[in-house]
């Protein structure tokens, strides 16, 4: 089987290429433009998009020595996400797919996330994802391919847009997520004790009460403070999401018991969050599913590979299917 994966679903234009169980090709355009602002600009995003996706889909092709008329389907991410930059792939797979005679998936982005786990990793069920990234927090029992049980949510900010709204606020460049995981590794994470939220309230994540804490601690104690304890601030506050994370993971565990966790999201990267899951599955006797760092953040890898698992079953899409910034 061979599938094409295309991912815009926010600020990365990627391509991969899937073959008989391996990832040939996984070509990744990052958009520095949106460094300036501190954030992602959708318009800015979506002309970024229409600049590089034939170049990033030539590429891939090109790696894995693969032609438009060898696939047996192409997979798109459809949602969620931002709606301008998700047209621009979807309208370039659609036109893929009309040009070659091939089949068409739509693929959710945070399903994605999961299934990255089946490039390196066997194909096992049932199991207990975490998801981790910018835009969701999210706990899923999967009993079998695209059975989801989603038993905690984000109620206000997710993880992942915590460190990076931390981090603008602390003077970290954008995206501070990264940088502050590699400040914390030089830090101390017991040095001030910020909020742990909601974690005796069920399955579901806020951070938002963390984001204020440490906004108001910062005033507190001033600049300059703040500056030459940079490592230390850093490593509490990602002590304190990390421990939220883990926490919640093992109350899961609880209402689903499984042999099998994993983490997906661009947070999976956090080296403090791996480290603890991997000693929450140890000492449960747990089989431990982490992504590569590349399969961690937004990359096509995880579009084809989950194309491929619809695909075996015959879950193609038509050409009339939109994109969807939001899933309820």
């Amino acid at each position: 089987m061979i599938v094409l994966g295309i991912e815009s679903s926010c600020d990365e234009t990627a391509a991969a290429v899937y073959v008989d169980g391996e990832i040939l090709s996984n070509v990744i355009a990052s958009q520095s433009i949106h460094e300036q602002f501190g954030g992602v600009v959708p318009e800015l995003a979506s002309r970024a998009h229409h600049k590089t996706i034939w170049k990033t889909v030539s590429q891939a092709f090109e790696e894995a020595g693969v032609k438009p008329e060898d696939l047996d389907a192409i997979a798109v991410a459809q949602g969620p996400g931002l709606l301008g930059s998700l047209l621009v792939g979807l309208s370039f797979a659609k036109g893929l797919a009309l040009s070659y005679d091939k089949p068409l998936i739509g693929i959710n982005h945070i399903d994605a996330h999961l299934y990255a786990n089946f490039i390196e990793h066997d194909e096992i069920y049932p199991f207990l994802g975490l998801i981790v990234s910018g835009g969701h927090t999210r706990l899923v029992y999967v009993d079998e391919p695209f059975n989801h049980e989603i038993l905690g949510d984000t109620r206000d900010d997710a993880a992942g847009e915590a460190f990076d709204k931390i981090g603008k606020l602390l003077g970290l460049p954008y995206p501070a997520g990264p940088v502050m995981d590699k400040m914390s590794q030089s830090g101390n994470p017991e040095f001030h004790k910020f909020p742990r939220s909601m974690v005796n309230k069920g399955l579901d994540f806020s951070f938002s009460g963390l984001k204020t804490s440490a906004l108001y601690y910062s005033q507190k104690k001033g600049e300059a403070f703040v500056q030459e304890n940079l490592n230390d601030i850093c490593a509490s506050v990602s002590a304190a999401i990390t421990d939220v994370l883990t926490i919640k993971l093992e109350k899961a565990l609880k209402k689903r018991p499984v042999k099998h966790i994993m983490l997906a999201g661009g947070v999976s990267a956090n080296s403090m969050l791996r480290e603890k899951v991997s000693k929450l599955a140890e000492k449960k006797g747990l089989n431990v599913m982490i992504p590569s760092i590349e399969y961690c953040t937004d990359n096509a890898a995880m579009i084809a590979i989950t194309g491929a698992l619809k695909a075996r079953d015959k879950q193609f899409d038509g050409l009339d299917m939109k994109p969807y910034a939001r899933v309820s």
